[in-house]
């Protein structure tokens, strides 16, 4: 593609310097915020919520999935909303129904209530998390959109390095109730004035398509290649997720120490540092198809390895190896509507593709433990889990759309 047909489909002039500046310096603090509080708060705590309300650990984890199906669902709408009215609207009002949510997960008197915060809660996140923070750089950055979102990216892994030790210290001084309130305090001060000033701006029209059958949104979403598109993502996040969730069980099924296990899980992050600065690197030198195959490939090499891996040293190298292909995972994800259909209908495109990742994101953590269980130990699980990132890996050579034919073409312009 020519550097004036990827102008054409991103939008290079949307945004001036400034405004471009400004968006991303508030979506990287919101991101933060929103992720660790909506996100990544809720493992640490619980634990807490168990032992305080006498619910079962299985119960409450399913309020914290449906959040997560809720906010699949909501992605959808919101893709929709955010390609002709932008990002300011819709991640206010996020933002502002996350605090009331949080509330009613913090004072529920009993599990129906604190499903429905959840439920809510999940609604909300389905409108500030990734999907329309990657939709509003698409737009505003334009060609430069994919340096922009490795800096989000970047900013976003840091959600559980910030939160999950605060909100540690926030419950071991109070209680898992006062700390989620206080932390829907920190998530309303944070992240609904950023949204409402710092997403102030106009927004710009949609890109013109590179070829008149990118325009027709329905047929991208119902053709064989974008179904190939969430096949693959949607597999390849539910190997990556799993094992990711199950590491610590894995370490110390092999007789690592939890502590131990914890290192070797938080070292990953740095691989997915790494995968992300490298990322614009890779775009630079491949192309869309081998990109997203390498990435599978690479997932299910990494899978199987830690599975077979017993050494402390191998495990640590693999756990860094496998948070770098995460790392790369999630820019693969966020680039590739554009990569392959410009960003004429991101936001609609992303909605739709987004949703079954969500859900197998949510269903990843339960279904590593029940795999585990099924094969008899935490090693052969990661056996079955690299094998699906090899079907991942098939699933997403179909992921590219051919080119159409000057007959198909004609017809769609007419």
């Amino acid at each position: 593609m020519s550097a004036l047909a990827t102008a054409a489909q991103t939008g290079s002039a949307a945004a001036g310097p400034a405004l471009r500046r400004r968006v991303l310096i508030t979506l990287c603090l919101t991101e933060i915020t929103s992720w660790g509080i909506l996100y990544y708060a809720f493992p640490v705590l619980s634990l807490s919520i168990s032992a305080d309300t006498g619910w079962s650990l299985p119960t409450i984890t399913a309020a914290f999935s449906l959040g997560q199906l809720a906010a699949a669902l909501t992605g959808i709408p919101v893709g929709r909303v955010l390609d002709r009215i932008g990002p300011r609207t819709v991640m206010t009002a996020g933002s502002v129904l996350a605090v009331p949510a949080l509330g009613t997960v913090a004072l529920a008197p009993n599990p129906a209530v604190f499903f429905a915060g959840w439920l809510v809660a999940g609604v909300a996140m389905g409108a500030v998390l990734y999907p329309p923070a990657f939709a509003a750089l698409t737009r505003w950055f334009g060609a430069d959109h994919v340096r922009a979102l490795m800096i989000l990216t970047l900013a976003g892994g840091l959600a559980s390095t910030v939160f999950a030790p605060l909100t540690a210290e926030l419950v071991r001084h109070t209680e898992w109730r006062a700390t989620y309130l206080v932390l829907a305090a920190v998530l309303a001060v944070v992240t609904v004035p950023g949204h409402l000033f710092g997403l102030a701006g106009p927004w710009p029209a949609a890109p013109e398509p590179a070829t008149p059958l990118d325009d027709d949104h329905r047929g991208i979403a119902r053709s064989p290649a974008f179904l190939a598109l969430v096949v693959a993502l949607s597999v390849g996040a539910f190997s990556a997720f799993a094992a990711v969730f199950n590491l610590v069980p894995l370490a110390i099924e092999r007789g690592f120490s939890p502590s131990f296990a914890a290192v070797v899980l938080g070292l990953g992050g740095v691989g997915q540092v790494l995968g992300r600065i490298g990322y614009p690197a890779l775009v630079a030198r491949t192309g869309a198809r081998t990109r997203i195959v390498a990435t599978f490939v690479a997932t299910a090499l990494m899978t199987a390895l830690l599975g077979g891996v017993t050494t402390a040293f191998a495990l640590i190298a693999v756990s860094i190896g496998a948070g770098l292909v995460r790392g790369i995972m999630t820019l693969v994800k966020a680039t590739a509507v554009t990569d392959r259909w410009g960003a004429t209908h991101y936001g609609r495109l992303t909605g739709l593709m987004w949703a079954p990742i969500v859900v197998v994101t949510a269903l990843a953590p339960w279904a590593g433990t029940a795999l585990a269980t099924w094969t008899g130990s935490y090693a052969r699980a990661y056996f079955v889990l690299g094998a699906l990132g090899v079907l991942a890996a098939l699933a997403a050579v179909a992921t590219v759309p051919r080119p159409p034919k000057p007959s198909e073409t004609s017809t769609s312009s007419r």
